[in-house]
């Protein structure tokens, strides 16, 4: 078990600080982190950008950063926060440094010793190559940590030359490559409850489960981030990433412990036993409208939506369908992993279809419901589905923390655990390449729908537990 609280004096440097990454995750994380006392007692944040900002500018824009994004400066220690945030201008490049150097040094000597560095990459992945590169050449690495954030690469080749950029620069263990969903309270539950509870471990196979089910619709557009959006879509910004992640959380072996590396080794060794996708088992659609968006490209066939069907060949995992969709405008927003039981109707008739399920709701401090076929309470014999559902933030003494603040808090550790492997981002590749070497049409489909009724198909016999 670790510390709850890091001990060692730390330098965070952010990159892209003053960018939508930045304001949005990574800044409020950090002042969370600091909200409860979960940051080394000596630290000092060093942002990073194109910009020249003062020290005293850039406690102002983080300030302002807070106001909108929360927490709020003024629901935490803002005033000593404050004095601990540095401004490194000029960019930083191989060629150039700026000020950060200079900033660093001043920032160390501060601490005093030889504090522990962190290098945080906000900034988009056509900047990695260049930002590790620089890192190496200024001698900014050995004995530091990296963080970088997905999508980590945008193709098998993209990948392994990012892969190989890094590992010029870096050894394996230096490296945390985010993936944000597996910071999630409820996603660390999927093995926590699964191995902790006979209960569940002994159903957590093909023997029980008829399908699994990770399903992350959104209401959201992409307005805010339409440029990203249109050289990704859906496939590349979700499916390969969160989606999958999650499906290796659900699909892998019990681990040889519950340490880093061995719940990293579980994780990674699964997603090799997940079967090339076929690009028939994948439906692909564009919400309508979407082509009329500023900044996007006339004629775009970038995918707004997708659903697939992945299949794990395992032992375990043997004829399952692990049935993934995302998309955006969609009917409801929604972050949830569901086993769906196989049905049992050899002695009680009118069993309702999928009325056994087991989710786990990643969406806020996250949930844990459990459906189950019943006896309707009353005179005549009827069966019905009903719900129990166990907010994780009801635990005795739980104090849920966002993913974000708990990855930084596992990067200040030194925890990998929730973070990805370049073996499995790997093979990742490998089963999405047969659909991103053929890619279908995107489908239209109507904003506040359900997506292509195309998909409908990849879930039958049953049906999309959400929107049926």
């Amino acid at each position: 078990m670790t510390e709850t609280r890091p001990s060692e004096p730390t330098v965070f440097v952010l990159y892209g600080a003053t960018g939508d990454l930045a304001a949005r995750l990574v800044l409020p994380a950090f002042f969370r982190l600091a909200q409860e006392d979960l940051l080394p007692e000596q630290w000092v944040l060093v942002g990073n950008g194109r910009g020249d900002v003062s020290h005293l500018d850039f406690a102002e824009h983080v300030g302002e950063v807070l106001e909108e994004f929360g927490p709020k400066p003024g629901e935490g220690p803002w005033e000593e926060f404050r004095t601990r945030l540095r401004f490194a201008g000029g960019g930083f490049s191989s060629d150039d440094p700026g000020s950060l150097l200079d900033v660093l040094e001043e920032a160390e000597r501060e601490l005093g010793g030889s504090p522990q560095r962190i290098h945080y990459l906000a900034v988009p992945p056509s900047a990695f190559e260049g930002l590790t590169e620089a890192l190496g050449k200024h001698g900014l690495a050995e004995g530091a940590r990296v963080v970088y954030e997905k999508p980590y690469g945008t193709s098998m080749e993209s990948f392994e030359r990012l892969d190989a950029a890094v590992h010029e620069v870096w050894q394996e263990d230096q490296v945390f490559r985010i993936d944000h969903f597996l910071g999630k309270e409820a996603t660390q539950d999927l093995h926590v409850a699964r191995f902790a509870n006979r209960l569940l471990s002994e159903v957590w196979s093909a023997e029980h489960v008829a399908q699994v089910q990770i399903d992350v619709p959104e209401t959201l557009d992409v307005a805010d981030r339409v440029e990203f959006y249109d050289e990704t879509g859906a496939t590349l910004d979700m499916l390969v990433t969160h989606l999958f992640q999650l499906a290796a959380e659900v699909a892998m072996e019990p681990p040889v412990s519950m340490g880093a590396d061995d719940l990293q080794e579980a994780r990674e060794t699964v997603i090799d036993a997940f079967r090339p996708l076929d690009p028939s088992e994948v439906v692909l659609g564009q919400f309508e409208g979407y082509q009329d968006i500023e900044g996007v490209e006339e004629g775009s066939r970038t995918d707004t939506y997708v659903a697939a069907r992945l299949w794990v060949d395992t032992g375990r995992w043997h004829g399952v369908p692990f049935l993934l969709r995302t998309g955006k405008q969609l009917a409801q927003s929604a972050q949830r992993v569901s086993l769906v039981l196989k049905d049992s109707d050899e002695l009680v008739s009118g069993v309702p279809a999928q009325g056994n399920v087991l989710t786990f709701d990643l969406s806020g401090d996250g949930a844990i419901e459990v459906s189950m076929v019943l006896k309707r309470p009353g005179a005549d014999d009827v069966v019905e589905t009903a719900t129990s559902t166990l907010p994780l933030c009801s635990v005795p003494a739980a104090d849920p923390l966002p993913a974000y603040v708990r990855l930084i808090l596992d990067v200040l550790r030194g925890d990998r655990s929730l973070f990805t492997r370049p073996d499995g981002l790997r093979h990742v590749w490998e089963v999405a390449a047969p659909l991103l070497d053929a890619r279908p049409d995107p489908l239209p489909y109507a904003r506040g729908s359900w997506g292509p009724a195309e998909a409908d198909a990849l879930a039958a016999p049953g049906s999309w537990l959400l929107g049926a």
